[in-house]
C-alpha cells in the first residue's frame, strides 16, 4: 500500500481546494494508494461529503495548528507542534507515509525537510527542481530554482548527478544531456564558480555532460535535458517561464506549447537530495493544480529515484 500524505490546510485556498482536489485525483490514483489528509478533521469531512466522496481511500489526521505564509517559518515550525506541516513531517519521519507534499509555507516545508527529513549521506546542498515544457514536446529538468542562490561548483557539480538521475526515473531516458546554464557556450565563459563546475563536470563519468547553455537554449529542448544552475539564476528563469503563458492569456493567444508552461500541470516541484518524497507547490494553487500535486507526489515514490540518489552518492568520496 503507497500512502500519500498532503497537507490539506496549505495554500491560499486550503482546504477547500486541497480536498477538492484530492477527490479528483482519487480515480486517476493506483488502486492500492491511499491519500493521507493532515489538517482541521471536522471541516474536511464536510469538504468530503459535500463533494459527495463515499469511498475509503481518504484517511484524516486531525491538527490543531496551520503555520501561515506570514509566519517566521522556523519560529512556526517550533512553536506549532500540531500544525498539518510539522505533523505531517513526524508521519513522514517515522514512515506512516511514503510521500508528503503542501502548498503551504515553503519556509516551513524546508525547516521539515531539514528537521525530519534530512539530506542523503554525502549531498552537499539539495535543490528544488521544475520540469518546465520545451518546444519538442517534452520537458527539462532545471535545478536549483530558489533553494540555494549562491553555489559553490562541487554543489551544481551534484546536482548534475541529482539530475540526472531524477530525470531518469521519471522520464525513463536512457541517455540523458546535462548542461551548465551560462552566458556563452565556450567552456571559458561565465564568472569563477561555473567556470570550476564546468571542469568538473566535463571530467565525470556520472552523467552525460554537453557543456554550457545558454537561455536561448532553455525552452528548445535540442541541447540538454537537464539543466544546472544557481538558485537565483533558476527562480528568475522559471519565473520568466511562467510569465509568458500569462502574456500569453492575456492577449487571447491560444498555443499548445504556451499552455503546457502552466505550472498547475506538474501541480509542484520535488526537492532532491533528500531521503523522502516531498514536494512543494504554489501558495495560489487551484483545484487543477491540487490534484495534480497527489498525482505527482504518487509518481514520484513509485518511481523510487530517492533509492537511485542514495546508490548514486554512496559512492562519492
Amino acid at each position: 500500500m503507497l500512502r500519500i500524505g498532503i497537507d490539506a490546510m496549505g495554500g491560499d485556498f486550503a482546504p477547500d481546494a486541497v480536498v477538492k482536489g484530492v477527490v479528483q485525483a482519487i480515480p486517476e490514483l493506483d488502486t492500492e494508494s491511499r491519500v493521507v489528509l493532515f489538517g482541521d478533521c471536522e471541516r474536511i469531512k464536510q469538504l468530503l461529503a459535500a463533494e459527495g466522496y463515499e469511498g475509503d481511500r481518504v484517511d484524516i489526521v486531525p491538527t490543531t495548528e496551520v503555520i501561515t505564509m506570514e509566519d517566521h517559518p522556523a519560529k512556526a515550525y517550533q512553536a506549532k507542534s500540531d500544525s498539518s506541516i510539522r505533523v505531517g513531517f513526524r508521519y513522514l519521519k517515522e514512515r506512516k507515509i511514503d510521500g508528503f507534499a503542501s502548498a503551504g509555507s515553503t519556509g516551513a516545508m524546508m525547516v521539515g525537510v531539514t528537521f525530519a527529513v534530512g539530506s542523503i549521506d554525502k549531498v552537499i546542498r539539495p535543490a528544488i527542481s521544475a520540469a518546465v515544457a520545451n518546444a519538442t514536446g517534452g520537458y527539462t529538468l532545471l535545478l536549483d530554482v530558489g533553494l540555494n542562490v549562491d553555489c559553490k561548483p562541487d554543489v551544481l557539480y551534484q546536482y548534475g548527478v541529482m539530475g540526472s538521475v531524477y530525470a531518469r526515473a521519471l522520464w525513463g531516458m536512457a541517455h540523458l544531456r546535462v548542461g551548465l546554464l551560462n552566458i556563452g557556450e565556450e567552456r571559458s565563459k561565465g564568472n569563477l564558480a561555473t567556470k570550476a563546475a564546468h571542469e568538473m563536470m566535463e571530467n565525470s563519468e556520472r552523467f552525460n555532460f554537453v557543456g554550457n547553455v545558454e537561455g536561448r537554449d532553455f525552452f528548445t529542448g535540442k541541447k540538454a535535458d537537464v539543466i544546472v544552475c544557481d538558485g537565483f539564476m533558476g527562480n528568475v528563469l522559471l519565473k520568466a517561464a511562467e510569465s509568458l503563458r500569462y502574456i500569453a492569456k492575456a492577449r487571447k493567444i491560444d498555443d499548445d506549447f504556451l499552455d503546457r508552461l502552466n505550472y498547475e500541470i506538474m501541480g509542484g516541484t520535488p526537492v532532491l537530495g533528500i531521503n523522502n518524497v516531498v514536494i512543494i507547490g504554489h501558495g495560489n494553487s487551484t483545484v487543477y493544480a491540487l490534484k495534480n500535486m497527489v498525482l505527482q507526489v504518487e509518481k514520484n515514490i513509485k518511481s523510487g529515484y530517492v533509492k537511485d540518489l542514495k546508490k548514486a552518492f554512496a559512492t562519492f568520496e
